[in-house]
């Protein structure tokens, strides 16, 4: 195993050799044609949520990003939610509508989407205790591939899609009773927040069946300057109504500044704008909850959204947030004058804007949930909102979130590392006061 000093010191060389260097995104997303199959046939928010049981929770699962140590406390909180048991016997995880995730967090959460409760036999062994980060600076110092004019991104592609997900690829995704699996990206020439979905792809005119599951979590975990861009291919113009579509959500989002300007940028695709460069879906929202804000509002709000997708009789809206960040200045740069690596510095700059962006999006969020229970609920039924905030402040003690500030924003971490973040999940859901209120309310009903 490579250690980390020598990491630091290949990443910083491979830097200066790979930076003058021209590289090409390999081109993989199909064009729509009119023998298409229908959007419902292929992997569309309507058509999974549909698929799955009719019940009286709206449930969502958000995923942030963070490396490994946000993969590993999102399989903890999977891991509860799986022996959280209802009156019927059933595990709350079969609740779940929606998991949204970004970057880290995507990788459990595909693999969750794909595999099932399988999960929970070998997600620790095959994904989380990997050393992820050593293969993937072995391909790329490999001196076969120095002069490739493929990028860095697409040896992570092939890895991923080869030894984390078997191949599998978007139709893969698309199976009854399964959640809808949400992995985010941003789109590095408009600032737009991309998500893996029919509905974004028929922005760009493409088919998402065949897409790899390997490339949405490249692109989703793609910080810049460490790896290149995903590269997709805009096929518009086409003849999908997505121009109908689109101008029914501005009408919709006027007076709304937040959804007014992510319209303004889904609108560029139908310009000129050949190529979608998409990277860290941690940039536009390292939490995944915008994910699922603008797709409940631009569907024309809450009643609206839960129509489509067949989940009228809901009692309950419940969101579980499931924060991976920790505090800046964890990485300990501030008790030595050895200048950062580039790893370290990237890591508190993306830190630090994290911090900022994601109390605004809390708040967002949280303003959000009371608002849709009051447009849901009737004189006969109230529905209630459950916006349930997990992360590291709400550890017991500063030694505690003193140990896990420490653990790095990394794709390897030791095993003792893994476990105490696997537990984590588990005690923070388990012991969370919301999540017990939750409980209480559905065991009484």
């Amino acid at each position: 195993m490579i250690s980390t000093v020598i990491k630091s010191i290949t990443l910083s060389l491979l830097f200066m050799l790979v930076s003058g260097c021209t590289s090409y995104g390999v081109i993989t997303n199909a064009k729509q044609n009119s023998k298409a199959k229908p959007v419902n046939d292929n992997y569309a928010i309507k058509s999974v949520i549909q698929n799955k049981p009719q019940g009286k929770i709206a449930f969502v699962l958000a995923f942030s990003g963070g490396g490994t140590r946000a993969a590993a406390l999102a399989y903890g909180v999977l891991k509860e939610l799986e022996e959280t048991r209802l009156d019927d016997g059933q595990p709350l995880l079969n609740e779940v509508d929606i998991i949204s995730a970004v970057s880290g967090g995507a990788f459990t959460a595909a693999y969750y989407g794909l595999n099932g409760k399988k999960t929970f036999k070998n997600f620790r062994d095959k994904i989380l205790l990997q050393d992820i980060e050593s293969e993937l600076i072995s391909a790329v110092i490999n001196p076969l591939r120095w002069f490739s004019e493929t990028g860095r991104t697409q040896l992570a592609i092939d890895y991923y899609s080869k030894h984390l997900f078997a191949d599998k690829r978007f139709a893969d995704l698309n199976k009854p009773g399964s959640p809808l699996i949400l992995i985010n990206a941003s789109d590095l020439s408009n600032g737009v927040r991309f998500s893996f979905v029919q509905e974004y792809f028929d922005f760009i005119c493409s088919d998402i069946n065949k897409m790899p599951i390997g490339k949405a979590v490249a692109a989703s975990t793609a910080v810049p300057v460490l790896f290149n861009p995903v590269i997709l291919k805009n096929h518009q113009p086409c003849n999908n109504h997505i121009k109908t579509q689109l101008q029914a959500a501005k009408n919709f989002a006027i007076g709304n500044e937040e959804l007014t300007q992510v319209l303004a940028g889904l609108e560029q695709y139908g310009g000129d704008y050949p190529y979608l460069h998409l990277v860290d879906g941690g940039i536009t929202d390292n939490l995944g909850l915008r994910a699922v804000y603008e797709a409940i509002e631009l569907a024309g709000g809450p009643k609206a959204f839960l129509k489509a997708v067949n989940k009228n009789q809901t009692e309950h809206i419940v969101t579980i947030s499931v924060d991976a960040s920790t505090k800046s200045g964890g990485s300990g740069i501030n008790l030595s004058n050895k200048v950062p690596t580039t790893l370290q510095t990237v890591n508190a700059i993306t830190d630090i804007q994290i911090h900022r962006y994601n109390r605004a999006t809390n708040e967002l969020f949280k303003d959000s949930m009371r608002k849709w229970s009051e447009q849901l609920s009737t004189e006969n039924n109230q529905v209630k909102p459950h916006f349930i905030q997990l992360n590291f402040t709400q550890l017991e003690s500063d030694h505690h979130r003193q140990t896990f500030n420490q653990i790095p924003t990394s794709l390897e971490l030791t095993e003792d590392q893994i476990d105490l973040l696997i537990s984590a999940g588990q005690r923070l859901l388990r012991e969370n006061p919301n999540f017990q209120n939750l409980m209480q309310k559905l065991r009484a009903n």
